[in-house]
Protein backbone atom coordinates (compact mmCIF):
# COMPACT_ATOMS: atom_id res chain seq x y z
CA UNK A 1 0.00 0.00 0.00
CA UNK A 2 2.59 2.39 0.77
CA UNK A 3 3.53 2.67 -2.65
CA UNK A 4 0.47 4.71 -3.53
CA UNK A 5 1.39 7.28 -0.46
CA UNK A 6 2.85 10.54 -1.94
CA UNK A 7 4.26 13.27 0.61
CA UNK A 8 4.26 16.77 -1.13
CA UNK A 9 3.80 20.36 -0.33
CA UNK A 10 0.53 21.92 0.15
CA UNK A 11 -0.67 23.57 -1.95
CA UNK A 12 -3.78 26.22 -1.66
CA UNK A 13 -6.09 23.79 -2.56
CA UNK A 14 -5.58 21.53 0.23
CA UNK A 15 -6.51 24.13 2.72
CA UNK A 16 -9.90 22.81 3.75
CA UNK A 17 -7.78 19.24 3.90
CA UNK A 18 -5.93 20.48 6.18
CA UNK A 19 -8.57 22.29 8.39
CA UNK A 20 -10.23 19.32 8.51
CA UNK A 21 -7.27 17.41 9.81
CA UNK A 22 -6.43 19.64 12.50
CA UNK A 23 -10.10 19.46 13.24
CA UNK A 24 -10.39 15.58 13.39
CA UNK A 25 -6.86 16.17 15.63
CA UNK A 26 -8.63 18.62 18.14
CA UNK A 27 -11.40 15.67 18.25
CA UNK A 28 -9.05 13.15 19.30
CA UNK A 29 -7.49 15.25 22.06
CA UNK A 30 -11.03 16.04 23.29
CA UNK A 31 -10.75 19.40 22.56
CA UNK A 32 -12.24 20.40 19.47
CA UNK A 33 -14.19 23.05 20.59
CA UNK A 34 -10.40 24.96 21.28
CA UNK A 35 -10.41 25.23 17.06
CA UNK A 36 -11.00 28.71 16.84
CA UNK A 37 -9.35 29.19 13.35
CA UNK A 38 -11.06 28.81 9.92
CA UNK A 39 -10.17 27.50 6.51
CA UNK A 40 -10.64 30.94 5.35
CA UNK A 41 -7.55 32.20 8.14
CA UNK A 42 -5.78 29.64 7.20
CA UNK A 43 -5.84 30.09 3.56
CA UNK A 44 -4.69 33.58 4.51
CA UNK A 45 -1.84 32.83 6.72
CA UNK A 46 -0.43 30.26 4.37
CA UNK A 47 -0.11 32.61 1.69
CA UNK A 48 1.11 35.17 4.39
CA UNK A 49 3.88 32.48 4.89
CA UNK A 50 3.26 31.73 8.37
CA UNK A 51 3.29 28.27 7.92
CA UNK A 52 4.54 25.46 5.71
CA UNK A 53 2.70 21.95 5.34
CA UNK A 54 3.87 18.63 3.88
CA UNK A 55 0.45 16.41 2.94
CA UNK A 56 0.47 12.99 2.56
CA UNK A 57 -1.83 11.64 -0.27
CA UNK A 58 -3.17 8.27 -0.32
CA UNK A 59 -4.82 7.07 -4.10
CA UNK A 60 -4.84 10.96 -4.34
CA UNK A 61 -7.19 12.00 -1.14
CA UNK A 62 -5.57 14.34 1.08
CA UNK A 63 -4.97 11.67 4.68
CA UNK A 64 -1.87 13.04 6.91
CA UNK A 65 -0.05 16.66 7.00
CA UNK A 66 2.19 18.12 9.06
CA UNK A 67 2.10 21.63 9.64
CA UNK A 68 5.37 23.71 10.68
CA UNK A 69 7.11 26.94 10.22
CA UNK A 70 10.26 28.34 11.27
CA UNK A 71 11.89 29.44 14.85
CA UNK A 72 14.24 30.44 17.09
CA UNK A 73 16.07 29.07 19.58
CA UNK A 74 18.66 31.50 21.89
CA UNK A 75 20.40 28.17 23.01
CA UNK A 76 20.53 26.04 19.17
CA UNK A 77 19.90 28.64 16.42
CA UNK A 78 17.89 27.49 13.91
CA UNK A 79 14.18 25.70 14.72
CA UNK A 80 11.85 23.95 12.99
CA UNK A 81 8.90 23.73 15.23
CA UNK A 82 6.00 21.28 14.67
CA UNK A 83 3.08 22.69 15.23
CA UNK A 84 0.46 19.67 14.42
CA UNK A 85 1.36 15.99 12.81
CA UNK A 86 -1.73 14.33 11.84
CA UNK A 87 -3.08 11.06 10.04
CA UNK A 88 -6.62 10.41 9.58
CA UNK A 89 -7.92 7.70 11.65
CA UNK A 90 -8.81 5.14 8.79
CA UNK A 91 -5.11 5.38 7.43
CA UNK A 92 -3.13 5.05 10.64
CA UNK A 93 -0.45 1.85 10.44
CA UNK A 94 0.28 2.53 6.63
CA UNK A 95 3.55 4.14 7.34
CA UNK A 96 1.96 7.31 6.49
CA UNK A 97 2.84 9.03 9.71
CA UNK A 98 6.28 7.51 9.40
CA UNK A 99 6.80 9.08 5.94
CA UNK A 100 5.49 12.52 7.41
CA UNK A 101 7.83 12.07 10.48
CA UNK A 102 10.62 11.82 7.98
CA UNK A 103 9.76 14.39 5.70
CA UNK A 104 9.98 16.69 8.51
CA UNK A 105 13.29 15.87 10.17
CA UNK A 106 14.88 16.29 6.25
CA UNK A 107 12.73 20.11 6.02
CA UNK A 108 14.84 20.95 9.01
CA UNK A 109 18.24 19.31 8.07
CA UNK A 110 17.98 21.04 4.62
CA UNK A 111 17.27 24.47 6.35
CA UNK A 112 20.50 23.82 8.42
CA UNK A 113 18.44 23.95 11.93
CA UNK A 114 20.06 22.28 14.81
CA UNK A 115 16.82 21.31 16.62
CA UNK A 116 13.21 20.50 15.47
CA UNK A 117 10.48 20.35 18.42
CA UNK A 118 7.44 19.91 19.12
CA UNK A 119 4.74 18.71 21.83
CA UNK A 120 2.73 15.51 22.82
CA UNK A 121 -0.24 14.75 25.64
CA UNK A 122 1.52 12.87 28.36
CA UNK A 123 -1.79 10.46 27.52
CA UNK A 124 -1.00 9.97 23.93
CA UNK A 125 0.89 6.24 24.41
CA UNK A 126 0.55 5.57 20.47
CA UNK A 127 2.18 9.00 19.81
CA UNK A 128 4.88 8.45 22.51
CA UNK A 129 5.50 5.54 21.43
CA UNK A 130 6.40 6.20 17.95
CA UNK A 131 8.40 8.97 19.48
CA UNK A 132 10.35 6.52 21.36
CA UNK A 133 10.76 4.11 18.29
CA UNK A 134 12.23 6.90 16.25
CA UNK A 135 14.36 7.98 19.19
CA UNK A 136 13.09 11.40 20.11
CA UNK A 137 13.80 13.45 23.10
CA UNK A 138 10.46 13.58 25.41
CA UNK A 139 11.51 16.03 28.24
CA UNK A 140 9.45 15.97 31.47
CA UNK A 141 11.00 18.57 32.92
CA UNK A 142 9.25 21.85 31.08
CA UNK A 143 6.15 22.97 31.15
CA UNK A 144 3.90 24.54 28.54
CA UNK A 145 2.92 28.27 29.61
CA UNK A 146 0.82 30.21 27.27
CA UNK A 147 -1.73 33.22 27.43
CA UNK A 148 -4.82 33.35 25.36
CA UNK A 149 -5.20 37.33 24.16
CA UNK A 150 -8.44 38.45 22.76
Amino acid sequence: MSENIMIRPATEADIPAIHALVYELAVYEKEPEAVLTSPEEYLADFRDGRFECQVAELDGRVVGMILYFMAYSSWKGKMLYLDDFVVTEACRGLGIGQKLYDTFLEEGRRRGCRLVKWQVLDWNEPAIRFYERNEAIIEKNWWNVKSVIS
